[in-house]
């Protein structure tokens, strides 16, 4: 997609209303999908994290919050978003555990094997190169370190698959006109979750970035999946 190119633009436009419309759409279920895929992250708390398409910081707030980890290095290429981040943050006092710097995915200023694990919540079907963001992924992460991804995927099931359509067709569009000043913004949305890989193709391209034990779980009817897997 076009789109992806600009992807920082898009998502600088929207940053203000994006927690809000995610919220209202999921009906909360989003924070649901965060702490279950939080949870499969190994101890101790001093793990080193890196948090990839940070956004506006909810993944490693709960990353800290189930005591994954004292701190948190986040990256994003929308500085808007992370200017929220940063002041969610800090409105919780934990703003020096959880850093914002702007950076691709597709070449991350980091050395090699500096992570014990790597998360990303709704930002690999943003990546305009998949296959090199997951390699990133792979390449700052040590020996026996953990990759935690969540996305929203398409679901299989035929009936939910109806009523998922209805939604992204009619319900989607008229939130995203209430609630944000750039409703084009949520057209990129929808196309980017429906032509999005997901399930075992989406493991097959983890494998093939250098993980191991690479495994999806379907979450809430296929709505969203979360993948997990580890570097050898």
């Amino acid at each position: 997609m076009e789109e992806k190119k600009q992807i920082d633009q898009l998502f600088d436009r929207i940053a203000g209303t994006y927690d809000r419309f995610n919220h209202v759409l999921s009906l909360n279920i989003d924070k649901v999908w965060r702490r279950k895929a939080v949870r499969t992250m190994k101890e101790p708390a001093v793990q080193n994290v890196l948090d990839v398409a940070i956004g506006t910081g909810d993944l490693a707030l709960e990353i800290l919050r189930q005591g994954k980890a004292i701190h948190v290095d986040g990256i994003d290429l929308s500085v808007e978003m992370m200017k929220i981040g940063e002041k969610k943050v800090a409105a919780k006092g934990l703003a020096g555990h959880i850093s914002f710097q702007k950076a691709s995915a597709l070449e991350m200023p980091f050395p090699d094997g500096k992570y014990n694990a790597v998360t990303c919540g709704y930002g690999v079907r943003n990546f305009s190169d998949l296959d090199q963001g997951l390699r990133e992924m792979c390449r700052v992460m040590k020996s026996g370190g953990q990759l935690v991804i969540l996305d929203f995927s398409y679901p299989s099931n035929r009936v939910v698959r109806y009523f998922y359509d209805l939604f992204f067709t009619h319900i989607m569009p008229l939130v995203g006109k209430l609630i944000s000043k750039d409703p084009s913004a949520y057209v990129y949305f929808r196309q980017s979750v429906k032509n999005f890989i997901w399930g075992e193709e989406m493991t097959r391209h983890i494998a093939d970035a250098g993980f191991t034990d690479c495994r999806f779980k379907p979450l809430t009817f296929g709505i969203s999946t979360l993948y997990t897997a580890v570097k050898p």
